[in-house]
Formats: structure tokens, sequence, C-alpha cells
């Protein structure tokens, strides 16, 4: 199992140091030249979407809780779909026609006629906030992998060996490092997804004897594990498939949006994604409820799981599997850690060094000093990251969810409607940014445990933080005074474009 895994850490770094050869540039070190294929960025939006928690975090809460916590995953399927169909293409055109923006601040700036600093700076500073509560999550996935390996190892150490590689081809080979990478993980994390829940069902010897442990579990539980509906309300399940609205605003998705070659191949990239994500999040679900079968069936065997649910996976690939199979689909569980933790780390890095270094301290820097300017950020912040995740109790879903939320309600109505409305301003833009951002900080951190002390149904913070920003982006914009006639005429050129290169 240590050979398999040690094998899988050495490629990811040598596919960094490939990368790091063919990085000339900012622009390649950030967005990769804008040259990746369809299958690339299918594979790459997909691997930097599912982190640690599709291994962990859902299997974990379908395990305690049953189907009633798949509407995450159908919330996140329908999401994913409209973000590829309705943003991708849009996003792509118009970064370009806009400065040819790297970053998403970048992006807002000149799209609303690069109207002071302000823009840049409260764009990037949610960017760092939330994705360095992100980062946190994947370390702590990848500790919790680390200590599962090497049973004799303590959790401070695991959290740093867990980010080491990540933070290691990061920093060597940035976007295209992350890319490649992120397609090699991308195969790994749904062939183990799939060959999981199989050897579960074949170790139990078939459907009927699957169904009556899922049903002694259940009874022994007082619960019903096989419906959507058991355990839920309306409030419920709006919350949990709320996470589909979190697609709009993620700015490592919406990365590989803009680093795609061309229009065209966004389509491709769409059909190829969506097939990829349907079947991993199928996989991730079947695993939870699977899992569920094969401890109520060998209950003596649930000391495996050390007392906590999200490590139900970990525990059937070990129980289950050869360890030389288990070692690549262990590999599975570190691939999605890091596929998400590096291109997080590379969006901090690319806001730190592209809004803040080179938009206020060195507008005129070399091109090979902002790579190494944006390769110390990524240290910087994988750093930050690891403190924060030093408690050893921390939840892989609970670190996601928040950071999650905050993305989805600061920037997604922001990007929607960025690319369909030509009438909205930067000050509606920066109210609808702000809102949705302190309106999910609020909700939870006091809205939330209020409603929890009262024995009253909680909402998952997306949910108004989304629609605060949404009202607040179209009020402010109607009523301030419409963008000037360059704006406009820029938008209508790029839908333009946009319809055109369909």
């Amino acid at each position: 199992m240590y050979i398999t895994f040690g094998v899988y850490l050495v490629a990811v770094l040598l596919i960094g140091l490939a990368a790091y050869f063919s990085t000339r540039n900012f622009d390649d070190y950030i967005l990769g030249g804008r040259s990746l294929g369809p299958f690339v960025t299918a594979m790459s939006a997909g691997a930097s979407d599912m982190s640690g928690w599709l291994l962990m975090g859902l299997p974990g809460a379908i395990y305690a809780s049953g189907l009633a916590e798949a509407w995450i995953a159908i919330g996140l399927t329908v999401g994913a779909y409209f973000n590829w169909l309705l943003v991708a293409g849009r996003l792509r055109v118009h970064t370009e026609y806009n400065n040819n923006a790297l970053t998403l601040p970048e992006y807002f700036f000149h799209r609303f006629g690069a109207q002071g600093k302000a823009m840049k700076v409260i764009s990037a500073a949610i960017i760092l906030f939330f994705f360095t509560i992100y980062c946190a999550s994947g370390v702590v996935a990848g500790a919790r992998l680390f200590q599962s390996l090497f049973t004799d190892m303590s959790y401070q150490q695991a959290l740093w060996l867990g980010a080491g590689a990540t933070i290691a081809y990061t920093f060597i080979g940035g976007f295209l490092a992350v890319s490649w990478t992120d397609t090699v993980q991308a195969t790994l994390m749904i062939f183990a997804l799939i060959l999981t829940p199989i050897m579960v069902y074949l170790s139990l010897g078939g459907a009927d004897e699957m169904s009556a442990a899922i049903q002694a579990a259940a009874v022994a539980a007082n619960t019903e594990y096989g419906s959507l509906l058991t355990g839920t309300t309306l409030v419920g399940i709006i919350s949990t498939a709320a996470w589909g609205l979190g697609y709009f605003g993620q700015p490592h998705i919406l990365a590989r949006f803009m680093a795609a070659e061309n229009v065209k191949s966004l389509t491709s990239a769409r059909r190829i994604g969506m097939t990829w994500m349907v079947f991993c999040l199928a996989g991730a679900v079947a695993v939870g409820y699977f899992g569920i079968a094969y401890f109520g069936a060998n209950p003596e065997q649930a000391a495996a799981m050390q007392g906590n649910n999200e490590r139900v996976f970990i525990a059937l690939a070990t129980l289950l599997f050869n360890p030389w199979i288990a070692g690549v689909i262990l590999s599975a569980i570190l691939a999605a850690v890091m596929s998400t933790l590096s291109c997080q780390l590379l969006v901090c890095s690319s806001a730190i060094t592209e809004d803040f270094y080179k938009g206020f301290l060195r507008p005129n820097a070399a091109q090979k000093e902002l790579v190494w300017v944006g390769r110390i950020m990524v240290l910087a912040v994988a750093v930050i990251a690891i403190l924060l995740a030093a408690d050893p109790d921390s939840k892989v879903l609970r670190l996601v969810s928040y950071a999650w939320a905050g993305f989805g309600a600061a920037f997604g109505p922001v990007v929607i409607l960025s690319v369909f409305w030509k009438r909205m301003t930067a000050n509606g833009a920066l109210a609808g940014m702000i809102t949705g951002a302190v309106v999910v900080v609020l909700w939870a951190e006091k809205v939330n445990p209020a409603l929890k002390a009262a024995n009253l149904q909680t909402m998952y913070e997306i949910v108004p933080g989304f629609i605060a920003c949404a009202i607040a982006v179209v009020a402010v914009s109607l009523l301030g005074k419409a963008p000037s006639q360059e704006v406009q005429e820029r938008f209508e050129q790029a839908d333009r474009d946009y319809h055109a290169a369909k």
C-alpha cells in the first residue's frame, strides 16, 4: 500500500516538474496560456470542484443519515449543469474582451469600466478569506488520510505531510501542473468511486443480502435509511439542494472556463464533465449507503472507522481490497484533496499577485518576477491554511460548506448578471459582493445558532446570501447611473462574439 501511494506522489511531482518547463510567463502560471482542450478542461474543472468532501464528507453524511443527504448530490448536479450551460462560454469570451483578465477580480474591475480600485480589493479580499477556510478543509482531509495510513503518526505531522506534496507541485508548475495532475486525479477518483461500491455489493453476496442488512441497521437505529424524505422538511431539502447555487461563484471552477482554448471546446467539455460528475456523485452516495449495509452485517469491523463517519470510504478500502489496490483507491482520496487544494492555492496566489502586488505595488513588474511572487504566495497561503486546520476535530464537510456558501453568495449572482445584463454597474456589483459575503457570515455565526437554540429549522447560509446579493446588485444598479457607452458596447460585442462562436 505504501509503495503504491509513494508511486502516485512521485508521479504528480514529475508532472509538476514537466509543467515548470512549459511555464514561460505569468499568464502561463495562472491560466496555462488559455490553452486547455475540452478533455483537460472538463476533468480539471471536475477534480478541482470535488475535493476531499466527495470521498469523505458526502459518504460520511450518507452513512450517518441515509439517502436524505443525497439532496446535496442532486443540487450539485443541477447547479453544475447550468453553470456549464449558461456561464462557461460567456465568461470565456467576456474575460478575453475585458483586458484578457486572468482573475475574477481583474475581470470585475475591467467589466465595469475600471472605476477605482475598490472592486479589485474587495473581491480579492473575499477570495482570500473564504479560500483560506476552503484550503483548510483540504488539509484536514489529507491529514486524516495520512493518519489512516501511518497509524503512529500524530495529527500535526499528518497535516504537514498531507499538504507538502500539493504545495510542491503547485509551487513548481502553476496552472498547467494543476490542470494536468487534475486529469490524472479525476480518473483515479471515478475508478475508486465505481469500484468500491461494487466490492461492497459482492462481499455481502448480492442485492437481497444488502437490502436485509440495511433494513436491520435501520431497525436498530429506529430510522429509515432508504428514503430521500426521511427526517427532512421542505426547508431542509431546499438548504441541502441549494449547494448547487454555489457553482456560479467558485473562482477555482470559473478559472477552468476562462482557461479553455475556445468557446466551442466548452460544449464537449460540458458533456465529459457532467458524465464524470454524475458517476462520481452516484459512487460517493453508494459508498455511504452500502457502508450502512456492510458495517451493519459486520459490526465487529466498524472499529476501522475510529468513531468518525467521514472515514467510511477509507475503512471500506482498507478492509475489502488487496493492499496494492487499496493503495490506488486511497490515492484517490489524496487526489481529490490535492486537486482542489492546489487550484485554491493558485487562485489565492493569483489574487494577491495580480490584484494586490501588480495592481498596487509593482504595476510594471516583469513576468519572471510575477511568477516568483505567485510561487511565494502559494507557500504563504498554504501555511495559514495549515494553521487553521490545526484542530484535529475539524469536520471536512462543515469547513467546505462555509466556504462554498461564501463564494456562491458573494460572487454567484454577480458573475451570472455580469455576462447577461449590460445595465449592471460597478456599484451594483460591489454592493452585491459585500451583501452576499456579510449575510453568509452573519447567518452562519448568528442566525443559525439562534434558530437551533430555539429548536427551529436552520437554513443553509447560501440561500439567504445568494438572494440578498442578487437583490443588492439589481437594486443598486437600477438606482444608479447607467454604465458608460464604452462598457455597454464592449458587452454587446462580447455577447455577439459568444453567439457567433457557438
